[in-house]
């Protein structure tokens, strides 16, 4: 007995009991003073930051795109709108594995090369995060519906409703109003702060034409939405949003009945052709042709297509009205026979005698005019603007001087950008001695000076230039700056004009009987005249494409077809209160009648009521809107 209580010590077990109570305890406050200080870093210290990536999982921000302005013409026809369209899009930061999710889309519908080179151009340009990229465009019914029951595997991936860009006239207005296209990397790059900002969430811009030139006021500006999403990316609610501005409207001077008259005139030639409306200046038409369907470009052209419009020998995608320069021929003589009135080196009676023929004093070389045997005995001013006698215009070319035939001719808008509001307008050239000697290292010969009285040699101009200029003209010296555009959301654009002339009034009114001469006197247009129910007032011009050699004849059937001469004709109408001035190019036409035929379609179209009545007054603007040859 004595020896088992030896064996147990209660002292001894209730020491080691506490020590090990007093462990566990500092053990279990350790741990407790851990989780403390872990749960006080997480939730006190470091609150906000979790809170922040916690919303960033689940609440995200989201771009509302606005909606890009219409583009109406003068009575309210659209000519370019937004339409309704299911987009294919991506969103990276959603998608584990990016390949894998497109070989599954592939598997679903059809998705072509230039799809992905174009997407894969997209995401690896700058955009925000969880940023919705398009792969695809204009997905039909049962393409949605195959995405749409293949949803559970295809995190990231989105059918969104999207307005896309869509010209209804198609190939009728491609190089005035232009088109939009996506945002490729070089435009990417050049977006300041602001722009890159403003085009959050917009994939497209404006390119060419209208839409590149009123890009900010079409654009709008984007809105945004706080939403928040589930695991899978779905939007569970929009916990507040900020709507967006749409574009602005235009509505433009354009008449599209007189567009597509002008454009169906030329019956498939290569041209251009421009309308101007003197009163106010306005373009009511301006065709290039051949033409192309812009809205081949707006979600993004294939290579195939675009291959096909840029290596094309006629040239659609070269806006002619306004970059293309051609010589002008002999629709500048009526500017320059005003310039022999106004200097005092001819008057209205001035007459020379013409053998066919022009040879300076001392100089070998003989200018032949186009009539062989001349234009007579007694040739004035009237009548060598009404034939064209090209010997008048040398000896009036010569006698007047490069210096004052310059400084006259800008006058008229020659050498320089008219201002109209379309993008990538060429200048011509309307040179001077100075030009010359800069561009050329040459000095001004008199020989130069014969050929600039033919609106030939260095003389270069756009169509756009010689509407403008026979506006002028048409105006008694006013130059009123072109535009496409006449308001901006019911607000009217001011209109710039100005007048240097100090031309005399009986000047003008020679200038009127002669222009009206070429038409109704028996010049070198009176095939239009038949028919007539007004008085119009105009110029032809051929222009050369290749060099004659002295002494040789022209030859149509010894030259390629791209290689013979242009046809112009310059006119305005009615002759008594003009109200709109036109010019009319055909490349390779040969003979000037061709493009007065095409004027005077223009000209009845706007004059001539449906019954083919002259009509005195203007159509209303819709309440939309508040060596030379024959010349």
């Amino acid at each position: 007995m004595r020896e088992t209580q030896l064996l147990k010590d209660h002292f001894r077990e209730a020491r080691i009991f506490r020590h090990r109570v007093v462990v566990a305890a500092v053990l279990l406050i350790g741990l407790m003073g851990i989780l403390v200080a872990r749960f006080h870093n997480l939730q006190v210290v470091h609150h906000d930051g979790y809170v922040t990536q916690s919303d960033r999982n689940r609440v995200h921000v989201q771009v509302i795109p606005p909606t890009r302005g219409l583009i109406y013409d003068r009575n309210g026809v659209l000519l370019a709108e937004n339409v309704p369209s299911y987009t294919l899009s991506i969103i990276k930061e959603r998608v584990e594995n990016l390949d894998k999710t497109i070989g599954v889309l592939k598997d679903l519908l059809p998705i072509s090369d230039d799809d992905l080179e174009k997407f894969n151009k997209s995401i690896r340009q700058r955009r925000r995060p969880f940023e919705a990229v398009p792969l695809r465009y204009r997905l039909q019914e049962d393409e949605i519906a195959r995405i749409a029951v293949n949803e559970y595997r295809l995190a990231g991936v989105e059918v969104e409703a999207q307005l896309v860009r869509h010209y209804p006239q198609g190939e009728l207005f491609a190089h005035s109003i232009g088109y939009v296209g996506r945002i490729n990397d070089r435009e990417l790059a050049a977006f300041s702060p602001e722009q890159y900002e403003r085009y959050s969430g917009i994939h497209i811009t404006g390119k060419i034409g209208l839409e590149k030139y009123y890009e900010d006021i079409l654009l709008g500006t984007a809105g945004h939405q706080n939403v928040e999403t589930n695991a899978r990316g779905q939007v569970l609610r929009v916990l507040d949003r900020s709507d967006p501005i749409p574009g602005a409207n235009l509505t433009l001077h354009i008449d599209s009945k007189l567009q597509r008259a002008t454009y169906d005139a030329f019956e498939g030639q290569r041209g251009a052709a421009v309308v101007i409306d003197t009163q106010t200046g306005g373009v009511l038409a301006m065709v290039s042709t051949p033409s192309f369907d812009p809205n081949l470009f707006v979600t993004g052209i294939s290579f195939k297509d675009y291959r096909g419009l840029n290596n094309s020998l006629d040239l659609p995608l070269f806006n002619r009205a306004l970059q293309a320069q051609y010589p002008p021929g002999s629709t500048v003589k009526p500017m320059l026979g005003l310039a022999g009135l106004h200097n005092g080196i001819i008057d209205s009676e001035y007459a020379i005698r013409d053998p066919g023929y022009y040879q300076l004093q001392g100089d070998e070389r003989v200018h032949r005019d186009w009539k062989p045997r001349g234009h007579g005995n007694h040739v004035n001013l009237k009548l060598a603007i009404a034939q064209s006698c090209d010997t008048y215009f040398w000896d009036l070319a010569f006698r007047t001087g490069i210096d004052r035939m310059h400084n006259f001719g800008t006058q008229f808008g020659l050498g320089r950008r008219t201002g109209v509001d379309v993008p990538s307008e060429r200048s011509g050239i309307w040179p001077s001695r100075t030009w010359k000697r800069e561009a050329r290292g040459l000095a001004w010969y008199p020989g130069d000076s014969l050929n600039m009285g033919l609106g030939q040699g260095f003389v270069l101009a756009t169509p756009i230039q010689l509407a403008l200029m026979t506006s002028t003209i048409a105006n008694r010296g006013e130059l009123k700056k072109p535009l496409l555009v006449n308001t901006i959301d019911g607000t009217a654009l001011e209109p710039e004009s100005h007048n240097e002339s100090k031309v005399l009034p009986e000047h003008w009114d020679t200038i009127f009987d002669a222009m009206e001469a070429v038409v109704h006197g028996g010049g070198t247009a009176k095939i239009i005249r038949k028919g007539t129910k007004y008085q119009l007032a105009g110029k032809t011009g051929t222009a050369q494409v290749v060099a004659i050699k002295q002494g040789e004849k022209y030859d149509s059937e010894a030259l390629a077809e791209r290689h013979r001469d242009h046809a112009l004709f310059v006119a305005f109408a009615p002759v008594v209160n003009p109200r709109l001035a036109t010019a009319v190019l055909v490349e390779n036409g040969e003979k000037s009648s061709k493009a007065a035929k095409i004027a005077r379609k223009v000209l009845d179209q706007w004059l001539l009521n449906e019954k083919g009545r002259y009509v005195a007054a203007a159509p209303p603007i819709s309440p939309r809107a508040s060596v030379g040859g024959e010349g």
